[in-house]
């Protein structure tokens, strides 16, 4: 029986700092670039429109101002879904036939309008919008710009490519997460993210192994010269600091074996082809949701209920705030088999 392959691209470049059109423009670019050198699924960084907060690990608490001044700033350039920013790249991904993965800083219009999640999409090759996931939980000082998503956006979605999941950077490491998209028949990974280097590198290769998943590690290529002057923040790295972020975007497969990059310290799109029988065969030796899962032992339950900032009341008549509904009696929790699949949502 004949091999087929997968290709696939990681986009590792920067943005257009704090500009959403001006990142968008460059996504739309790149997605035609890849599907041009032949790419059915196009992944991107974390955050990529219009770009990963670093200040938050570089400017002290204390300075309220610049703080204030940076989070307006990209609170006005988030997207909001739907919108023409989003329609845009639909449009690329159609006329490119390809499934696209982007990351973004989503304004949460259902409510206040005033707050941000650090959202993935994942966009069809007929320019649908498969999912939306919005991540867990921010990492440390991220708490201070993004909320926490809830359980309703997870999930594993069949594509043109096969069964494709996907985890923000640090979700990655929460083992429970890992286990859903296994249980849910995850085939292709993809994993945006802020994080390079050790031991971030072997976290992907482990993430590969213990799934046998194909997995598409991509982060932001940033240079201090990507920030535009204007932003202060820029000049609390150290003098001599070219790289913000190197990147570190690789493939790998289920084995756990890299079979493209690191791409480090460079701008780029990083391909790799995907051997499609390496998605089962591997599996009689360890499947971590099948016949190693021992569910007469272990149990794994996801609630995946949305808990809406704001509610609509009986008839539509009226709103019920969050935390008033948080005091009625509980429902009780859906406790779907380990081996349940996601759907598309």
């Amino acid at each position: 029986m004949p091999s087929a392959e997968i290709k696939v691209a990681a986009v590792q470049i920067a943005p257009a700092f704090l500009d959403r059109e001006g990142s968008i423009t460059r996504a739309c670019e790149k997605i035609a670039e890849a599907g041009r050198a032949g790419a059915q699924l196009v992944v991107f960084p974390e955050a990529f429109v219009p770009g990963y907060p670093d200040w938050i690990w570089v400017v002290p608490p204390g300075q309220r101002k610049l703080l204030n001044r940076l989070y307006g700033v990209l609170l006005d350039q988030s997207v909001a879904v739907p919108s023409a920013a989003v329609d845009r790249v639909r449009d690329a991904a159609r006329d490119a036939r390809v499934t696209v993965v982007l990351g973004i800083n989503e304004r949460n219009v259902e409510a206040s309008g005033g707050s941000i999640y650090n959202t993935v999409l994942v966009i069809g090759p007929d320019g649908g919008l498969i999912a939306k996931h919005r991540k867990l939980t921010p990492t440390g000082p991220e708490r201070m710009v993004w909320a926490q998503g809830d359980g309703s956006t997870l999930g594993v979605w069949d594509t043109p490519v096969g069964r494709l999941s996907t985890l923000i950077c640090w979700e990655n490491y929460m083992p429970l997460a890992r286990y859903a998209m296994a249980a849910w028949g995850a085939r292709i990974h993809a994993a945006p993210t802020w994080d390079r280097g050790e031991p971030w590198i072997s976290t992907m290769r482990h993430v590969a192994k213990e799934g046998r998943v194909f997995v598409i590690g991509c982060c932001m290529a940033l240079r201090r010269s990507d920030i535009p002057n204007d932003l202060e923040f820029a000049m609390l790295y150290p003098d001599g600091r070219e790289w913000i972020n190197g990147g570190d975007s690789l493939v790998v497969n289920p084995d756990g074996q890299i079979i493209a990059g690191p791409l480090h310290e460079a701008q780029g799109i990083l391909y790799a082809e995907l051997p499609t029988e390496l998605m089962d065969e591997p599996r009689w030796m360890f499947d971590a949701a099948g016949h190693y899962s021992r569910p007469d032992v272990f149990q794994l339950t996801v609630n995946r209920e949305p808990r809406p900032m704001i509610a609509e009341g009986a008839g539509g008549s009226a709103t019920t705030p969050h935390s008033a509904r948080t005091r009625r009696p509980a429902r009780k929790t859906r406790r779907p088999s380990p081996r349940s699949r996601g759907g598309r949502r």
